[in-house]
């Protein structure tokens, strides 16, 4: 059965850290934490808060779904949809967001709704209960 947990961040400070330490816990819960991938989940909530932050004028909502699949959504209140800067330059900060998002994940993608978008991403399930331990 799909488990479902919703953070709140409309107008929190410090967002991006209580969103990876909020997924962090959902991981722990699953019994999908200590290995790599998990720590490529969180990477994603990261990209994807920051992005949202930087781009979409904020972040309202972090939902995390667990399944077949570890599902991350993070809603903002813009209908702008995300794009990818066709080749950000080494070295250099920005512009890499999307593609670290495009690389870590199975599937990624923008849904829109009636007060703005989410912007979503996937880890297949079987990836964090057989990923490569974790270096930490």
């Amino acid at each position: 059965m799909a488990q479902r947990r919703r953070l709140a961040l409309s107008g929190v400070r410090g967002h991006v850290a209580k969103g990876r330490d909020f997924t962090r816990r959902a991981l722990q819960d699953w019994g999908w934490d200590g290995n790599a991938t998990a720590e490529d989940a969180l990477l994603l909530v990261s990209e994807l808060l920051t992005n949202a932050s930087l781009h979409a004028g904020g972040c309202i909502e972090l939902v995390v779904s667990a399944g077949e699949v570890l599902r991350i959504e993070v809603f903002d209140g813009t209908t702008t949809l995300p794009h990818r800067h066709p080749s950000p330059q080494r070295g250099l900060p920005g512009g890499h967001g999307l593609h670290i998002v495009e690389r870590l994940s199975d599937r990624w993608g923008t849904h829109v709704h009636d007060n703005g978008k989410a912007v979503w991403a996937e880890i297949e399930a079987s990836r964090l209960t057989s990923g490569r331990p974790s270096s930490r």
